[in-house]
């Protein structure tokens, strides 16, 4: 068990497909991450605090600009939590800035943006 975190994004009207999920005609699966929890820290703020397990976050350009800001100052915010590993800012850095331009680009072509966690 851990923190087991990802993004994607997708545009188009929701369905329901045969396993009785809610997906999306046109959905692109963006990065995952493992033990990042700063960057859940982050995405908690965004969602308003409290506990993010199995939501769906949706990042606008502005959440994706903050936290290009937050890495660039060295800025996630200390998280811990019993399944969440160590600090691993350093190991994600490179990956979450190609993160950051694929979300700006894909928000830009329309699509929604999302991060997503669970443990």
């Amino acid at each position: 068990m851990g923190l087991d975190q990802y993004a994607a994004a997708h545009r188009g009207e929701a369905y329901t497909n045969d396993c009785g999920e809610t997906a999306y005609p046109d959905e692109i699966y963006l990065v995952e991450w493992r033990q990042h929890p700063n960057l859940q820290g982050f995405m908690q703020s965004v969602y308003g605090g409290g506990d993010i397990n199995g939501v769906d976050v949706n990042l606008t350009l502005e959440d994706i600009d903050a936290l290009e800001e937050a890495i660039d100052e060295s800025g996630l915010p200390e998280t811990q939590g019993f399944f969440f590993g160590e600090n691993s800012d350093e190991q994600y850095a490179e990956q979450d800035r190609e993160f950051i331009e694929d979300a700006r680009d894909l928000i830009k072509d329309g699509y929604t943006v999302f991060y997503h966690s669970n443990w």
